[in-house]
């Protein structure tokens, strides 16, 4: 992942620049003013190609979830951002919730995409909708531990994997959408008994990011660990050395196959409430519901396309689940409702 400038002074220069680019453009000139928490280099083909295809220039403003959203209130009526694309459920939620975006009407998008991978609908349209998914797994030490002794998410909170388990932050929107998405499945009550075993079962306090655990568990330092699953998929495809051994050294698994399904956060876009090119931004995410950009999606980044017909070719994907796995199917969108109160409860249960 390409590393970050400091949030304003990275997008402030680039909208800046946006402006620029759209006060000079001549009248034959069409563009789409692109606000993107996506950081992967694979994703340049996404947009070269879409300029080829449609003619239509693609200008970039790089920050993470978080900080769009804030530039998005800072800036206004007077902000020049035409597409939102977001990879956490609930910051979408939360930038709907804030009257950030423009519902529209696609009927290619609406036959494309899943309805639990998208806003809810009302007589105005859609405000946001999903492109690609990626599941929260289970990695494990597979020389101290048993698949079938984590092979559910209320499992890792079980007195058997006691100082065996390693996270990264609770607050980290990764686990905050699972652990909403468990408040969705169990209720309030036993989510916060549930993440108090979680605690009780820690290694050692959560840090690093998700690559940083499935190393901890290879290295022996954890027993089991929680991970998004591109992250365990980059270390399968690479052809470092050390890489392999990780690879070897951990077992996977996709927790609750027996239940609901494994937890899916997606990564989504939106129309920008006050978009000067939205015609332009709604044939964007229209194309990136296209069999040619989801390959981009499963191939480049490792996730899988959010368009159930889409067929994709990749090996470290296809080696993790044998082909196929069950995801849960709640809407994402309740992931972003139950937040503020799982908040709570990682407060409650010391859940750093």
């Amino acid at each position: 992942m390409i590393k970050r400038a400091p949030i304003f002074t990275c997008v402030a220069l680039a909208a800046a620049a946006l402006w620029g680019a759209a006060g000079s453009a001549s009248a034959q000139e069409q563009v789409v003013n692109l606000y993107s928490a996506r950081h992967y280099q694979t994703d340049e083909a996404l947009y070269s190609n879409f300029t080829k295809a449609t003619g239509i220039k693609v200008n970039r403003v790089d920050a993470d979830d978080a900080g769009i959203l804030a530039r998005l209130k800072a800036e206004g009526a007077a902000s020049p951002a035409d597409v939102i694309l977001l990879v956490d459920a609930a910051r979408l939620w939360k930038g709907d919730l804030d009257g950030l975006f423009k519902p529209i009407k696609s009927p290619a998008l609406e036959a494309a995409i899943p309805v639990n991978l998208r806003a809810k609908e009302s007589a105005e349209g859609t405000t946001w909708f999903g492109f690609s998914t990626r599941a929260r797994i289970v990695v494990y030490d597979k020389i101290r531990v048993k698949k079938a002794d984590v092979d559910s998410y209320e499992e890792l909170a079980d007195p058997k994997n006691k100082g065996l388990l390693c996270t990264r932050s609770g607050a980290h929107p990764y686990n905050l959408s699972l652990f909403s998405a468990m408040t969705e499945h169990l209720g309030e009550a036993k989510t916060e008994q549930w993440l108090k075993g979680l605690v009780a079962n820690m290694a050692r306090d959560p840090k690093g990011g998700d690559t940083d655990q499935i190393k901890a568990v290879a290295s022996g330092e954890c027993g089991v660990a929680l991970t998004n699953s591109y992250y365990l998929a980059r270390i399968m495809r690479s052809n470092a050395p050390e890489d392999k051994l990780v690879a070897d050294r951990v077992g996977v698994v996709f927790p609750n196959q027996e239940s609901w399904g494994t937890h899916v956060n997606i990564a989504g876009a939106a129309v920008a409430k006050n978009s000067r090119n939205a015609a332009n931004a709604v044939k964007f995410m229209e194309y990136l519901a296209t069999p040619d950009a989801q390959n981009y999606f499963a191939n480049g980044n490792n996730e899988w396309p959010a368009v159930p017909s889409v067929k994709f070719n990749n090996p470290a994907l296809k080696a993790m689940t044998g082909g196929s796995f069950k995801a849960e199917t709640i809407p994402v969108s309740a992931i972003g409702y139950n937040q503020t109160k799982v908040q709570q409860m990682l407060d409650r249960v010391g859940y750093k």
